[in-house]
């Protein structure tokens, strides 16, 4: 009887809790006509009478925050890093070789030996002869060492220059190459060994590169010939620590609108341009979220994987940091038991190191959600029925009904059936941020309800610092991206040729611009764009133009609808949002990534399929297919069949218009990889790349 009590009430306090806060979920954005100098266009976050540039009292820098965070805790870790045990290789069923890695556990670093290591390698730099303003790249994975040097330049006030590590030569000459009309004029580059040659194939391009620091310290002897070859002198990143030990100088630390990082943009639509941001700027972006993400502190352990060199991480570590949390190093290839490059029967980065928070771009959860789906629908029978009790049960209570599983039902389903599931991500994920792209609605609810964690979806580019909007920790509505962060103000503007208008009926819709202490100073030597881009109003406030159509609901939350670049119009007029097509795809089991695309010269669109490996190889399974490998399974007529009748389905299920369905469809055996160049290291589209790769198969689909 009291379990029966206890199952009751415990839903009707979640409802009263609901109900009492319902009111202020209807208020989290508010119009703020006076900032914007447009009646009725401007919204604002409601529980901030204007936008938020710190959080912390006298703070106005990044490298202030972080000095400060490391004297208040200075006996607890901040950085991990896992012991490499073993590394092998394994030849997968295609003959390609694969890395494997046995990881061991996480090594800690605390607040106090961080900041010494900062502080050290920030004097190396000045006894190397770098000094304030000049500007240093870093150029490496996601690790302790990029964390380190990043702050070691903002006590030194140099600025950082970020490189994706998986750039290609092109990209990486013009990110820093002096002739170049982008140039950044990088004296400096602090890299991995693995970036170390990289570097060496391009060095005769990169005239003003006069220093190399390689954050792995066993150099081997065969670099040497590098430093004559090119022009450098390279050093390890102990060295330079050694030698700041040796000659300690105070800091020269930085102003708020000193430029803290000149970060590039992914380029998934052309070249990359170079993002001045300044301290204030960041701190703006990470002053707010911190408001965002609940009772966030000392307690929390942050897995660290994505790129440093993307500002989501970026705005994430640092946040993570001035709260005094706990910042692991993993990679995307060794984040679960299960990932590429984990040896069978060991952990993976999840595993071993039970995170709270992880950011996450929609790609990462889109995989995980499949990998999961896979797993269950293979083992079937009471397994596959109980998950579908479940999910059912869970998603009824997720969207307020009253006979969803509540209180010890939730509890029940928990340890018989999402338990496993949130396992794979180390079992104690509590936030998930999530940014970079639309998240579709199935994936945000598959993460609601099997990991048990609210997913923040955020919605911001490089150009505002990742701000922009932030959906808040109890809405549990999908599709949409929240209301502006406190330190934002986002308004609408007409975009006629594509049909929208801040006069739309029921919603307002238009571009979005966003303004606040958040919005960049532009692109580094690029004022073409950076006027084409950036207006500053009459009060002074700075916007920038994102070329995202976007609508408001009642409540102040923003719905991403369109983007001005993907819209093609076809040879009858009907216009096509190449992304929307996309996302409503992506739900397909087959698909791995697709790019859809269109032309005026066409009255249907076509689409390139990268394939999901393991979706595709358990169809021939079933179908009773032999499998040589991925390549011929995509040459088969059954195989493309099986593919577009799921691409049909969802285009259905999504609604879509029949010439937004493409007509004609290619399979692509070989994953589409930041490696391949055919992806941003955020796992966004580089269109035109594709389109270039693929240039034949895009004719001959459109001639066949």
């Amino acid at each position: 009887m009291n379990a029966y009590i206890v199952g009751l009430v415990v839903p009707l306090i979640f409802l009263l809790y609901r109900s009492r806060h319902s009111a202020d979920r209807k208020r989290r954005g508010l119009p703020a006509a006076e900032a914007a100098g447009e009646p009725g266009l401007a919204v604002r976050n409601h529980r901030f009478a204007s936008p938020l540039s710190s959080a912390w009292a006298g703070v106005a820098t990044l490298a202030e925050l972080f000095e400060r965070t490391c004297r208040k805790h200075r006996e607890r870790v901040l950085l991990g890093t896992r012991v490499l045990i073993q590394r092998d290789t394994d030849k997968g069923p295609d003959g390609r070789i694969f890395e494997k890695l046995e990881l061991g556990e996480y090594r800690w670093l605390t607040y106090g030996q961080v900041f010494e290591s900062v502080s050290s390698f920030a004097s190396g730099l000045t006894a190397l002869g770098i000094r304030r303003e000049e500007r240093v790249a870093i150029y490496a994975d996601t690790r302790d060492r990029w964390f380190i040097a990043l702050q070691a330049c903002f006590r030194r006030n140099v600025t950082v220059v970020t490189i994706y590590a998986s750039l290609g030569e092109e990209a990486l000459c013009h990110s820093l190459n002096e002739q170049n009309l982008c140039q950044t004029e990088v004296t400096t580059v602090i890299c991995g060994l693995k970036e170390l040659q990289s570097l060496g194939q391009v060095g005769g391009q990169l005239d003003s590169v006069k220093r190399v620091i390689c954050m792995d310290d066993d150099i081997p002897y065969r670099f040497s010939s590098l430093d004559a070859q090119n022009g450098w002198t390279s050093t390890s990143f102990s060295d330079v620590e050694k030698l700041g030990r040796e000659n300690p100088v105070e800091a020269d630390l930085p102003l708020s609108a000193d430029v803290a990082v000149i970060m590039y943009t992914s380029g998934s639509t052309g070249l990359p341009k170079g993002v001045m941001m300044t301290h204030g700027n960041v701190l703006a972006t990470v002053s707010a979220v911190m408001t965002i993400v609940p009772n966030l502190g000392p307690k929390d352990v942050y897995l660290a994987y994505l790129p440093m060199a993307h500002i989501l991480e970026l705005v994430a570590e640092n946040l993570i940091a001035a709260v005094g949390g706990s910042i692991g190093y993993g990679s995307a290839l060794t984040l679960t038991d299960t990932s590429s490059k984990v040896k069978e029967g060991k952990t993976g980065d999840a595993t071993q190191l039970m995170p709270t928070v992880m950011a996450a771009v929609p790609a990462i959860l889109d995989r995980v959600r499949d990998g999961v789906h896979r797993k269950i629908n293979a083992k079937g029978g009471l397994s596959k029925k109980l998950f579908d009790i479940a999910y059912g049960r869970r998603l009824h209570a997720i969207n307020g009904s009253w006979f969803g599983a509540w209180g010890l039902e939730k509890a029940l389903w928990n340890f018989l059936v999402f338990k496993k599931i949130q396992a794979i991500l180390g079992g104690r994920i509590r936030f998930i941020l999530c940014g970079g792209a639309p998240l579709s609605g199935d994936s945000q609810r598959f993460i609601n309800i099997c990991l048990g964690a609210p997913i923040g979806q955020g919605y911001g580019l490089t150009e505002t610092c990742a701000g922009g909007t932030f959906s808040d920790f109890d809405d549990t509505s999908v599709g949409r991206v929240g209301p502006p962060l406190p330190c934002s103000y986002i308004k609408l503007i007409d975009w006629p040729e594509g049909g929208y208008s801040t006069n739309d009926s029921p919603m307002p819709r238009g571009e979005i611009v966003i303004g606040g202490p958040n919005v960049t100073l532009g692109y580094f030597k690029n004022e073409e764009k950076t006027e084409e881009s950036y207006k500053v109003d009459e009060r002074g406030m700075r916007w920038f133009y994102t070329g995202d159509i976007g609508k408001f609901h009642k409540d102040g939350c923003l719905e991403i609808i369109d983007r001005k670049k993907d819209i093609v119009k076809l040879q009858h007029g009907e216009y096509v949002s190449l992304g929307k097509v996309e996302a409503a795809l992506l739900a397909s089991p087959f698909l791995d990534n697709i790019m859809v695309h269109a032309d005026p010269f066409h009255s249907y669109c076509v689409a390139l399929v990268a394939v999901s490996h393991p979706a595709l190889e358990q169809w021939a399974l079933e179908q009773g297919i032999t499998i040589l490998n991925i390549s011929e399974l995509c040459k088969k007529e059954e195989t493309l069949k099986a593919v577009q009748a799921s691409l049909l389905k969802e285009a259905k299920a999504a609604r879509l218009e029949k010439f937004e369905i493409p007509a004609k469809v290619k399979l692509i055996a070989d994953p589409w990889t930041p490696e391949s160049g055919l992806v941003t290291a955020a796992l966004k589209l580089k269109r035109e790349v594709i389109r270039k790769t693929f240039q034949e198969d895009l004719s001959q689909l459109y001639t066949s």
